[in-house]
């Protein structure tokens, strides 16, 4: 009897082994969570990144700001890309000056914001492919003395500004004798000083240039590409990538794939779709 019951006991703990040893192990059929891909954004610089209340017209909830959601020309390209490469999207809202060191110190996968390919900025990080090629535009009211301006030569002596740390700013230096104001810290901003009076012109990027005119009918959109006195850019001023980790060669590559996969034509529509369901259209 004392035998049978060992042997009991023994069936009996190797029956709870095995159970416990199935209840530990990953069912059929299961797969690993995908990897985030966490971009980094400023969610204030209409139409390529803004904030809105809700998750209308595609738009992804922020990570770090409860309740607020990001769309925009970079939010499109954002989930366009994390699907091609089978990444879960992540928005950070970050400060402009606090893009290229996230990305640089890994708090940031990426950032996706309308960022030149300067040869400054790659001293700290790397980018992909041109995922948008801006031009040059300047912005002033309707009813200013240079609303007719047809050349740079044309907004001469005007007080003028831009965006803080970005290539349009320095493009003010081409204007002759321009009354050369403080840089500011986002578009929203911009546009209150150029409304209110503060500012005379403010030169920006033809994106930026089409969203701010199309909901502020009170400004007049400024192009000199054709009259051989245009604003002078280099490539690098005017080709906007995407920032990433100098050691992040493989993400890079993926991005790039992505990228590939989508023409300029394509590219177009999304920046016109942005435009046409930025917050102050709707």
């Amino acid at each position: 009897m004392l035998c049978a019951a060992m042997a009991f006991s023994m069936f009996s703990l190797a029956g709870c082994s095995k159970s416990e040893a199935q209840s530990a192990a990953p069912a059929t059929g299961s797969t690993a969570a995908k990897k985030v891909l966490k971009v980094g954004m400023e969610c204030s610089f209409a139409p390529y990144n803004w904030t809105q209340a809700d998750d209308s017209n595609g738009a992804v909830a922020i990570s770090n700001s409860s309740g607020e959601y990001a769309n925009g020309y970079d939010v499109m390209m954002a989930k366009k890309i994390a699907d091609a490469i089978g990444y879960d999207l992540q928005i950070v809202k970050t400060e402009w000056d606090g893009l290229a060191p996230g990305v640089s110190s890994g708090k940031l996968d990426a950032a996706i914001a309308g960022m030149s390919i300067t040869k400054d900025r790659l001293q700290t990080v790397d980018f992909t492919d041109v995922y948008y090629k801006a031009s040059i535009y300047a912005l002033v009211k309707s009813d200013s003395k240079y609303a007719s301006a047809k050349s740079v030569s044309d907004l001469k002596g005007a007080s003028c500004t831009s965006q803080q740390n970005t290539i349009w700013y320095d493009m003010l230096k081409q204007i002759p004798d321009a009354k050369i104001q403080p840089a500011m810290k986002n578009v929203p901003a911009l546009i209150v000083a150029l409304t209110s009076g503060k500012t005379e012109v403010f030169v920006t990027d033809k994106p930026t240039a089409m969203a701010a005119s199309s909901t502020n009918k009170n400004l007049v959109m400024l192009d000199f590409s054709k009259s051989g006195d245009d604003f002078k850019a280099s490539d690098e001023q005017v080709n906007l990538g995407i920032a990433v980790s100098k050691s992040a060669t493989d993400l890079k590559a993926a991005i790039n794939k992505a990228l590939a996969g989508i023409n300029e034509a394509d590219r177009d529509k999304i920046m016109q779709d942005a435009i046409s369901k930025q917050p102050m259209a709707q």
